[in-house]
């Protein structure tokens, strides 16, 4: 081993390991024990290093969740991205890309984080008590090698310059310490706990989300403008409970969408998209209530006890009856539309399974204001509100596979056992119509008639229990970041002592923070001491410390 490996050696902190065994060890040379690795790894995941990649790891893991459907949010915007996409669904399935924040691997880092952050809290905030309690250090031998230092004569005793500095700096709320000649001062310790602050409200906030996870729910519906709801479960379109979720704390309340209205552009680059819309709901909090009126509108819910309702889309429903060869009416009523474009170009399907003498199944897609393309040869929308109104479907007949047991999406048809309806040509039959019309089909099938348009809306009902406690973990850290930044840990020392016929006395300033000035405060200081001369800038002299003065102790 060389001289410098012996140097390291000796100077290794204890509790750090050593390739070296100890006299009766049978390990071998470099080996750990279990003790010593736990030990080691316990250390790493604690660290302020680890906290914030893990900090920086959990923000990139919730990048997923952002960008790719998911199941709990908006189960219908996620089937549809899976018919979209067939290859990459089982890949993602795997993944758990559809349910990000459910997902094992995202509740590891989830749980690593909290862990870290509480291993590297709790000894900091045993550090930080004792040194609350410490007294400031005592004063430097040479405080004129301080780099902000000011030295002064007067006739006065030197126990009444202390005295003096004593009252002043009391007033200005810095801790003393009295050694021999000198005075030491001290201030700003709420600069480390602003530090720590930060640090626990970030872990706050982890504790809020993760009870809003466990305890609460979200869930989804889309209502007809006419409509009501009632909060139970059997009511929603997608329904996301937390793992510790009791449906015996559903608040009973309902509502009914009496009105709905929409705002449209109709001038610049962004013309026939919606700029806003509300709903107007009559809703009871409960079945004894009274019936109370809310305009809901985006970002605007309305809050009921513990729960929120909110507006976060709409589109149109057509009203479409089928009649079988038979004449009997199979199927009428308003059928939801989900929009494909911000035109509101929408697509919906109809199933009629007791048609006679075949079922019967639609396909296609509604248009607010029609309009047709040459160049592509199709229909599209050119306006979001309903100027010029057009339903354009696909009919098929045959087994829709409705009957099989198994739950189907009213938003999609199974056309595995059907069979296309065409033209003698052999081109698809198009049931293309206007309001009022009716289109009667071919081979006897029946006759289908769009009879009108309604409106419908998605309305969002969530409970978070944690939510206020992530908000209070928020306004901590900002409260935390600020008393970080802009608390100043300063130490002063004030050293009088009789030499010749007058008194030195010599003061010195230290900002421990790093890069701060504290020229202003040391002047001001010497200004309002016993017998500082009237100008403190002449006595407020900095200096720099002598090069024979590089090995000298400053603290």
């Amino acid at each position: 081993m060389s001289t410098s490996d012996q140097d390291l050696a000796q100077r290794r902190p204890e509790g750090h390991f050593t390739n070296a065994p100890e006299p009766g060890d049978r390990r071998r040379p470099g080996e750990l024990t279990l003790r010593e690795l736990l030990r080691w790894t316990w250390r790493q995941l604690t660290s302020m290093r680890t906290a914030l990649a893990l900090l920086l790891l959990l923000a990139l893991a919730a990048i997923p969740g952002s960008l790719i459907p998911q199941t709990g949010v908006d189960s219908l915007k996620t089937s549809q991205w899976q018919d979209a996409h067939p290859q990459l669904t089982p890949i993602y399935q795997k993944l758990s890309l559809f349910s990000v924040y459910n997902s094992p691997w995202f509740s590891a880092i989830y749980l690593l984080l909290m862990v870290s952050l509480v291993g590297c809290i709790v000894p900091r905030t045993l550090v930080y008590w004792r040194g609350l309690r410490a007294q400031p250090p005592a004063a430097p031998r040479n405080l004129t090698r301080m780099p902000d230092h000011a030295t002064y004569e007067t006739d006065l005793a030197p126990e009444d310059v202390l005295a003096g500095a004593r009252t002043l700096l009391r007033k200005r709320r810095y801790r003393m310490r009295e050694s021999g000649d000198a005075v030491s001062f001290e201030r700003g310790y709420l600069r480390e706990a602003g530090n720590l602050l930060f640090h626990v409200s970030v872990l706050v906030v982890l504790v809020g989300f993760a009870m809003g996870s466990m305890f609460g729910y979200k869930g989804g519906v889309i209502l007809v403008v006419g409509n009501g709801f009632s909060n139970n479960l059997t009511q929603y379109d997608d329904f996301d409970p937390g793992s510790l979720f009791k449906a015996s704390e559903m608040e009973p309340f309902s509502f009914d969408v009496k009105h709905f209205s929409v705002d449209w552009l109709t001038s610049g680059p962004r013309a026939g998209m919606a700029r806003a819309f509300d709903a107007t709901l009559d809703y009871k909090s409960s079945p004894s209530a009274p019936s109370k009126e809310y305009d809901l509108k985006v970002n605007h819910p309305l809050t009921i006890g513990n729960t929120e309702v909110f507006l976060i889309g709409h589109g149109y429903a057509p009203v479409i009856t089928v009649r079988d060869g038979k004449g009997h009416e199979v199927y009428s009523g308003p059928t939801i539309f989900l929009p494909t474009d911000q035109s509101f170009r929408s697509f919906g399907v109809v199933k009629a399974p007791d048609a006679e003498p075949t079922q019967i199944g639609l396909e296609g897609e509604f248009y607010p204001t029609v309009a047709f393309s040459k160049q592509t040869g199709s229909y599209f929308s050119a306006f979001g509100n309903t100027l010029s109104p057009l339903v354009s479907m696909l009919v098929y007949t045959g087994d829709l596979n409705m009957d099989e047991g198994a739950s189907q999406s009213v938003y999609a048809l199974d056309k595995s056992n059907t069979t296309m309806l065409t033209k003698k040509d052999g081109a698809p039959f198009r049931v293309d119509m206007r309001p009022g019309q009716t289109v009667k089909l071919p081979n006897g099938l029946g006759t289908v008639s769009f009879d009108g348009i309604k409106r419908w809306t998605k309305i969002q009902i969530s409970q978070t229990p944690g939510k206020y406690l992530t908000l209070a973990g928020v306004l901590l850290a900002l409260l935390g970041l600020l008393g970080s930044l802009f608390i100043r840990p300063r130490r002063v020392w004030v050293r009088a002592r009789r030499e010749g016929g007058s008194t030195l006395v010599e003061v010195a300033a230290l900002d421990r923070s790093g890069g701060g000035d504290v020229a202003g405060v040391l002047a001001g200081v010497v200004a309002a001491l016993p017998g500082a001369p009237r100008k403190p800038a002449e006595a407020a002299k900095a200096a720099k410390p002598d090069n024979d003065a590089a090995g000298e102790d400053k603290s």
